[in-house]
């Protein structure tokens, strides 16, 4: 098969779950014998025309002269771009500023869109951009082929919603296990002396719940927030939490040196409340994090009874000074059993395969 991946900034991933996510289905897709190009923005920092056995297309993007209109912009020109190139599938990570798009798809391409999350349930949103929101989503089950989610809490909503019948495939993550502690000296940090969130800083992440709980507990280990504070609310953020304990480290993109951060934590805090299969999360269990989530569904469906919940500072306060990893080494040996057996990177790129496949041959 000839197969398109669009909807993120590019590969290799410099950016985020979904670059992640699209870093290692196009290379998985490749030993599979498929043909897969790979849409980049050209102010992707990678220049080259292939990654791998992949084939890069860098398409202009004017996100960082104009902002988020410029995503807009962006995937127009991409999906214009898929016109010429008679892809049998196209891949489309999200609908956020796609769908509105769709139409202009070849017939003959069959298209397959990653649902991600409900973003029009995210609170940084006016109503207007909400209600527009929910009509891109429309969009987008209205003009894909086949619909994939990424967790059966989203499954099930665009079921009851649209009537639509996607197909469960989550995120995946691979085992990671780092004996050399040395990367910890560069940030002056103890074994299981310090805790940590890795996120984006947004307001249903839940930092500043997270962080409140922090500045109120006893504890005296080092508190580290690895995510870009350049926006006004990590601003907002740093100047709010001023205490020594904690430790801004922005954004990191190397991911043997955060999945090590994650390893040698001792408590690993995830407050992300919107959406589905996080994919940092699941690099968090893949990373033996002992990991203290938001109490939602979408948290509790990934990690069952292997995790600790909150709602409340004080629950951050009453986790910080009272949980120990080396106490719970069942959750995390756990998790990394649900890793092997449910989210597997290999597992899930053949997952993907045998679904195009199948769209493919039913068509």
């Amino acid at each position: 098969m000839k197969v398109a991946i669009l909807g993120t900034r590019g590969i290799p991933n410099n950016y985020g779950g979904f670059e992640q996510f699209a870093e290692y289905l196009s290379d998985g897709l490749t030993k599979y014998g498929h043909q897969v190009y790979v849409y980049n923005s050209h102010n992707h920092p990678y220049k080259n025309p292939t990654w791998k056995n992949v084939k890069i297309l860098h398409i202009y993007d004017p996100e960082k002269k104009i902002g988020t209109l410029g995503q807009f912009f962006y995937d127009l020109l991409c999906i214009l771009d898929t016109r010429k190139r008679n892809f049998d599938v196209i891949i489309q990570l999200g609908y956020t500023s796609s769908s509105i798009w769709n139409f202009l798809f070849k017939k003959k391409s069959i298209i397959v869109t990653n649902m991600d999350g409900l973003e029009w349930k995210r609170s940084k949103y006016n109503f207007l951009v909400k209600i527009f929101l929910k009509f891109a989503e429309s969009l987008a089950v209205y003009f894909s082929d086949s619909l994939i989610a990424d967790s059966k809490q989203i499954q099930m909503y665009l079921h009851k919603k649209y009537k639509a019948k996607p197909k469960f495939i989550p995120y995946g993550a691979n085992i990671y296990v780092n004996n050399d502690k040395d990367y910890l000296k560069e940030f002056n940090l103890d074994p299981f002396n310090y805790d940590m969130l890795v996120a984006r800083i947004e307001p249903e992440n839940n930092i500043e719940l997270i962080l409140d709980g922090v500045v109120k507990s006893s504890t005296k280990r080092k508190f580290l927030v690895i995510g870009n504070m350049n926006t006004k609310l990590g601003v907002y953020l740093s100047k709010k939490y001023n205490d020594s304990r904690i430790i801004y480290l922005g954004y990191l993109n190397e991911i043997k040196i955060l999945n090590t951060l994650r390893q040698y934590s001792n408590l690993y805090f995830h407050g992300h409340s919107v959406g589905g299969t996080n994919p940092s999360l699941l690099e968090a269990m893949a990373s033996n994090s002992l990991i203290c989530a938001h109490d939602n569904l979408f948290n509790k469906e990934v990690l069952t009874k292997n995790a600790f919940y909150f709602k409340s500072k004080q629950c951050v306060v009453n986790l910080l000074e009272k949980i120990n990893k080396k106490d719970y080494y069942q959750y995390t040996n756990n998790n990394l059993d649900r890793i092997k057996e449910i989210y597997d990177t290999n597992k899930i790129i053949s997952e993907y395969e045998n679904h195009l496949k199948y769209v493919c041959k039913k068509r």
